[in-house]
């Protein structure tokens, strides 16, 4: 298998945040104007025929090509944030991680019932914070239509717990 073209602009940073993960680095193809509009075509066209509502996207790389994908698509873009951090009535969702839990909360009016929407971060890992944003989509009557990724680090198996969603990643390691 060949590697993908933007491959090339994913910096890895080892023992980062901790001692023996290898973290995958997109500022260096987002400070790339050609890698960076590439990232959002390929993205895009994963969308083709799809007529979504809106796009949510995960605190906070997540909102990079999140909000990108809205503005190509012509709908709104809805930020799922950490506790605390949005200011207007929100709902929560609490999720596993490997040691210990975490949360996340959406807009209480942001998806309305009905709506297809397309959630996007920049990278599946586990599949945890993809799965408890999914759950956040659901319960305010949202479709989740496609779950994104501009990265999957597929040996993890974070598209295992995403089973119940088209799941599309545009680079996979």
């Amino acid at each position: 298998m060949s590697a993908h073209p933007l491959e090339k602009y994913i910096r890895d940073v080892p023992d980062f945040p901790k001692k023996g993960i290898v973290f995958k680095d997109i500022t260096t193809l987002l400070e790339n104007p050609a890698a960076l509009k590439q990232g959002t075509e390929y993205l895009y066209k994963f969308t083709e025929g799809l007529n979504i509502h809106k796009v949510v996207g995960i605190e906070s790389r997540g909102f990079i090509f999140g909000a990108l994908l809205a503005d190509r698509l012509s709908v709104g873009f809805v930020p799922v944030r950490k506790p605390g951090k949005l200011p207007y009535l929100s709902i929560q969702e609490k999720y596993d991680l490997e040691y210990g839990s975490d949360c996340l909360e959406i807009h209480q009016d942001a998806i309305q019932k009905g709506e297809r929407v397309l959630l996007h971060d920049d990278l599946l890992a586990t599949g945890g914070t993809a799965l408890a944003a999914c759950r956040l989509i659901e319960r305010l009557g949202g479709q989740v239509i496609q779950v994104s990724f501009l990265i999957e680090l597929a040996f993890l198996k974070g598209k295992e717990k995403l089973s119940d969603y088209d799941v599309k990643s545009v680079i996979s390691y």
